[in-house]
């Protein structure tokens, strides 16, 4: 027992000496972590009377020298794993990219709508006319929940852009629908009433999916392109009716209070929800953001295939594929004259090529489904409706391929510079 109690005491004394002699090196101490894990090492330390000694006198000198910092597993400086693990982290990255990038998919989505719609039309009938102002709106809601207040007060600080738009929207248009209508009379020899058709087409306002395709291939550009749709939808009631007299000497009475009704329902109320809940409510826009796109892809299918699929039997006419060829030749046309006109007007300015891009979508885009229904009240021949009919699902169509083409110049632009 005296030896046992005299090694204790040498002990004591060594370790009491290596102390006073490291402090005598100013050695900093790092501090001591100690984890949920240290009750079980200082229950086997207690195991023999000269571990429990041994024990106290370490654990002494570690709490009377050294800073003791406990460890929550859930900190940063915590060395357990992140409850959350990377692959998962990942996984969900990857998904969320998969639905941004559902836009670059619009064209094909559409163009499989137009087969559907051609093949088997009762797969779209249940989208009746009804459902168009709503989807529209969506679309619109998707903009705006992208964009800014302050976008659209510049826009109207853009007049030379806004009346370029305008100028190709209600002159060139209708002089192209003008000259496509005289030839399909004469040269295809086709009944008036089809010629007639072409011109009420090429005469009402631009279509609020120019807007859309707009923000998929410039987002900058998108307010502007909804200002320009806005107030060619706005005058429309006043002007097409103008221009239909002037081309065709039909005298055309239109619903003043409805036309105002429906561009405030379509494309002033879901841009006003969209920007409204940017502005106050970020948390929820980056929540709903990344199932915007495929929702909007799917709405854009239907819009396209369902007037096809309502208009089958016109379609399916003897006339039909002259039609077709006419309304393309109207939209082809009309895209590659507002390019020309807004590449003439703004050759010198820095972001010329978005806004021909942008013009060439107002120009080249129409409210094929407001010409479709002032056929079907105002004319007495259901033949009038039919460009009209086939214009829905070729516009869309043309246009979310336009965006699909101008992507892949601006990325190997992009890749070159």
């Amino acid at each position: 027992m005296y030896s046992i109690s005299c090694r204790m005491n040498q002990l004591h004394n060594v370790t009491n000496v290596s102390c006073s002699h490291l402090s005598l090196f100013h050695v900093r101490k790092p501090p001591i972590y100690v984890s949920s894990c240290a009750t079980n090492v200082s229950s086997k330390l207690v195991s023999s009377k000269f571990s429990t000694c041994l024990g106290s006198h370490f654990l002494q000198y570690r709490s009377s020298k050294l800073p003791l910092k406990c460890v929550s597993q859930y900190s940063s400086d915590s060395l357990l794993p992140d409850p959350i693990p990377p692959i998962m982290k990942q996984k969900s990255m990857f998904i969320l990219e998969i639905l941004k990038q559902a836009n670059s998919l619009l064209p094909y989505v559409v163009f499989a709508s137009t087969l559907l719609a051609l093949i088997s039309p009762h797969s779209f009938t249940w989208f009746t006319s009804r459902y168009y102002a709503p989807a529209l709106g969506f679309l619109m809601f998707a903009v705006g929940v992208n964009s800014s207040e302050k976008d659209f007060l510049e826009a109207f600080n853009r007049p030379a852009e806004l009346l370029t738009a305008y100028f190709g929207q209600f002159v060139v248009k209708p002089l192209l629908g003008y000259l496509l209508c005289i030839i399909s009379v004469n040269v295809f020899g086709l009944p008036t009433a089809i010629g007639a058709g072409i011109v009420l087409l090429a005469c009402v306002s631009g279509a609020q999916l120019s807007s859309y395709t707009t923000f998929l291939s410039d987002p900058q550009m998108a307010p502007l392109s909804i200002v320009m749709t806005s107030l060619s939808t706005i005058s429309a009631v006043f002007v097409t009716p103008l221009l239909l007299l002037l081309l065709i000497g039909k005298k055309l009475p239109i619903d003043v209070k409805g036309m105002v009704f429906s561009i405030t329902q379509v494309v002033l109320v879901p841009i006003t929800l969209g920007l409204l809940l940017n502005r106050f409510f970020p948390h929820i826009c980056n929540a709903i953001q990344p199932f915007l796109p495929p929702l909007s892809v799917l709405i854009a299918a239907l819009s396209a295939g369902a007037p096809l699929a309502l208009n089958i039997e016109s379609v399916k006419s003897p006339f039909g594929f002259t039609i077709f060829l006419l309304v393309v030749a109207f939209h082809l046309s009309s895209f590659v004259a507002g390019y020309i006109l807004s590449g003439f007007v703004f050759r010198d300015s820095p972001d010329a090529k978005p806004l021909q891009r942008t013009i060439s979508f107002e120009t080249g885009m129409q409210s094929s489904l407001l010409a479709l229904a002032l056929a079907n009240k105002f004319f007495e021949d259901p033949v009038v409706g039919m460009p009209s009919a086939i214009s829905s699902p070729l516009m869309s169509l043309m246009g979310f391929s336009l965006v699909l083409i101008w992507s892949k110049i601006k990325s190997k632009s992009k890749l070159g510079s």
